[in-house]
């Protein structure tokens, strides 16, 4: 382990998340295949230098600095090896909009975790680094399928070690994100919510989530619709989305399973089938039409592989992680 040298550099390519997928709040998330990818190099300057390069039509209101997350995450590991911060550069291909419940905020805390560990080394092991993820967070469910891909339960167990356990996703179910252009942050999604539920709520849940997880194993579309229910958080943050419910009937009409808040919102997520994945797309982006919003959809398959680095060669720029299908109301 070393002090890293001026313009040594690596690329970290991150997948976005949807987290909670109805009834499994601040526990379920699925890796998607969309992602950001991070051009992180050392620059001259002190431990407080960081530089942000935003490439792409979302992040204008991103900014640098010591308190940009991506270089908070990065001194977390500097601190744990007990080496002094570097001045580092960011060069971000970023696809995963921000404040829009798919993972933005995990994609630069994984980016800057994963990077700065790569620049010295990689001392730090991955479930080390699965375990500041978290920290940061304050949640593991998007830190998680965001480090590791693939779909993720993760637990604080009674030993209080953070439990992962890697579920199956049957490639017959289709993820349908639709996207609009108006924002929620997450911390005015959670503060929507009570301080307590009535047991049972929390019962439902639990039920809702082993179906929801034995249909997504095997495809059965029935258990997918009777699991897709929560009463812990969607009932309190519907209401924060324009036009959500409406694009979530239009969701359900076209032939969808289910549809649900991805993560803190505004995005909704619904499953199908692949026969009218794409017509659940159309009809999410048309309902938010409706409702005088703009939006696009996208048909997005699983990321299983999780979050990579590479050493950075200058002049090789690869595209970002994009998704299979898109469909937009302007």
């Amino acid at each position: 382990m070393v002090r890293p040298q001026i313009g040594q550099g690596v690329v970290v390519e991150v997948p976005a998340t949807t987290a909670n997928i109805g009834p499994g709040f601040d526990c379920l998330g699925a890796a998607l295949a969309l992602g950001n990818r991070f051009e992180l190099r050392v620059i001259e300057g002190g431990g407080e230098r960081f530089e942000l390069i935003i490439e792409g039509p979302e992040g204008a209101h991103l900014r640098g600095g010591p308190d940009n997350l991506v270089y908070r995450s990065a001194q977390r590991v500097w601190r744990e090896v007990g080496l002094e911060a570097v001045a580092v550069e960011a060069r971000v291909q970023l696809a995963v909009p921000p404040a829009r419940g798919l993972g933005s905020s995990a994609t630069a805390i994984v980016a800057g975790l994963i990077g700065a560990n790569a620049l010295v080394g990689e001392p730090l092991s991955r479930e080390k680094l699965l375990e500041l993820a978290i920290d940061i967070e304050g949640h593991p469910d998007n830190v998680v399928p965001s480090l590791l891909g693939g779909l993720c339960l993760t637990a604080r167990a009674a030993s209080h070690r953070w439990r992962v356990v890697r579920c199956e996703w049957n490639p017959a179910v289709k993820a349908v994100v639709a996207i609009p252009t108006i924002r929620l942050s997450t911390s005015e999604a959670r503060r929507a919510m009570p301080r307590s539920i009535p047991i049972s709520d929390a019962v439902m849940n639990l039920g809702a989530l082993t179906l929801l997880l034995q249909g997504l194993r095997t495809g059965n579309g029935d258990l997918i619709a009777d699991g897709m229910h929560d009463r812990i958080h969607e009932p309190y943050r519907w209401g924060l989305i324009q036009g959500g419910r409406a694009v979530r009937e239009a969701a359900l009409e076209a032939g969808a399973w289910g549809c649900v808040i991805s993560g803190a919102g505004p995005s909704l997520l619904a499953l199908a089938p692949d026969s009218c994945a794409e017509a659940v797309g159309e009809a999410m982006t048309r309902s938010w039409q409706g409702e005088g919003v703009s939006s696009h959809s996208a048909v997005l398959g699983i990321q299983e592989g999780g979050s990579t680095w590479a050493p950075l060669v200058e002049g090789s720029r690869p595209e970002a992680i994009v998704g299979d299908q898109s469909n937009s109301a302007e």
